[in-house]
């Protein structure tokens, strides 16, 4: 097999493992255990809290004392023991800890699957930016089809989903054993990395730039909206299936809310067009509008008459998500100094996955428990509440963030560190 076959494989089931739970999840929790919003919505927050530092911590464990492909396929064996535990368990508080154990081990495979991709193509001499994309977008595929396998199964409410994530990491587990290896320091970068800088503590001094500080804040404030689409989306069309009994939506709610995922794979192209044209400013401006869009026809549709809204709803995500995101990623990476640029992308991902994600799913727990009442959840007020969220972000944003864009410059070639 070309190794190029084999960095596929790798990154489709990097993101099948994720993509077999992380938007059916919510549903499992919320009508086979029966737990509360706010009890999902922390749930899904132990995402945020790994986001903060084992990226981080474990990069720098690939940096310097152990094989990247190794730590790799060590964390992924950890998190399918996890998620075949996390199968059996029904209370909420052993629940919750196994979670948040899987996210401590599943979230750093992020980076470090990128690392082996990239440590692989580099030694065999082939051109990181231009062969990295098509393998990468295997990932996206991975995940879509996890979906897919789960819905079609009829899986959405059982604990088979984490039994399917389970098997999926352990394979991944004794796979990425297999492939070249990756020693401490070859990576793309010449330098050790230090633990305040993979962190992000370095690229603090950003904040002593009011264009920057004002980046991450509201970095911060976007990461929250994701962690919302996350958690309770399928939940939500779940609750239609006394209403809309036998609907597309309701009987495969993963196969719709895919096309989020295949949305993001179409934006994902229109990026550069977007920024040479309009600059980052109103890029993010789209994706936050983007955000208000898609939560406010989350609250207008429904399975029957309003499945076409349903339908726009998933599509606007990709805006919503691309824009932000790998947008925000791109702006980083132009301001930022040389020498913090790589731990300013860490701060980036903590912002958003963050503390971002920590926040934003308590808080949407917090309002989806506000608007159920006698166990009946209300999802009209809850989808406008985000979107009212988002709409204020909108509002405010342009009127602080100050960035002048000047198509020349975003001509320009990204310097990569």
């Amino acid at each position: 097999m070309s190794i190029k076959l084999r960095l596929i494989l790798m990154n489709f089931l990097e993101y099948f493992v994720w993509g077999s739970w992380l938007t059916s999840l919510g549903s499992y929790l919320s009508s086979h255990l029966h737990f509360g919003g706010g009890q999902i919505g922390a749930i899904f927050a132990t995402m945020g809290v790994a986001s903060m530092f084992m990226p981080g911590l474990l990069g720098v464990v690939a940096d310097r004392w152990v094989n990247a492909e190794r730590l790799l396929g060590l964390c992924h064996l950890v998190g399918a023991g996890l998620l075949f535990y996390a199968a059996t368990v029904t209370d909420y508080q052993m629940l919750y800890w196994i979670m948040l154990g899987n996210s401590l081990v599943y979230m750093p495979t992020i980076a470090l699957n990128n690392t082996v991709s990239f440590s692989v193509l580099e030694r065999r001499g082939l051109e990181v930016v231009r062969d990295f994309p098509p393998i990468r977008v295997w990932g996206t595929v991975g995940f879509i089809v996890a979906m897919w396998v789960v819905d079609l199964n009829h899986w959405i409410t059982t604990a088979t989903q984490l039994y399917v994530s389970a098997s999926a990491a352990a394979v991944l587990g004794v796979y990425a054993f297999t492939m070249p290896k990756c020693p401490p320091g070859a990576g793309l970068s010449t330098e050790k990395r230090t633990f305040s800088s993979a962190l992000g503590l370095d690229a603090f001094v950003l904040f002593r730039q009011k264009k920057m500080a004002l980046f991450f804040i509201f970095a911060f404030f976007l990461g929250g909206a994701l962690q919302i689409s996350n958690a309770f989306a399928t939940t939500f069309l779940g609750d239609f299936k006394d209403q809309y009994a036998g609907s597309f939506a309701v009987r495969y709610p993963n196969i719709l809310t895919s096309i989020s995922q295949i949305s993001e794979t179409l934006f994902i192209l229109a990026i550069p067009f977007f920024l040479r044209r309009f600059g980052i400013k109103r890029v993010m401006l789209l994706s936050i509008f983007a955000w208000v869009f898609r939560f406010g026809l989350l609250g207008l549709g429904n399975p029957g008459s309003g499945f076409l809204l349903l339908v726009l709803s998933m599509i606007v995500y990709g805006m919503a998500f691309d824009f932000f995101n790998i947008s925000g990623a791109l702006f980083v990476e132009r301001e930022a100094e040389h020498r913090v640029r790589a731990s300013a992308q860490g701060l980036f991902m903590i912002m958003t996955n963050g503390f971002g994600a920590f926040v934003g799913g308590y808080a949407s727990g917090w309002v989806v428990d506000h608007f159920t009442v006698d166990k009946v959840k209300h999802w009209t007020p809850i989808w406008f509440t985000f979107a009212a969220y988002a709409l204020l972000l909108g509002i405010i944003f342009p009127l602080v963030f100050r960035y002048k864009h000047t198509p020349e410059a975003s001509k320009t070639p990204l310097k990569h560190a």
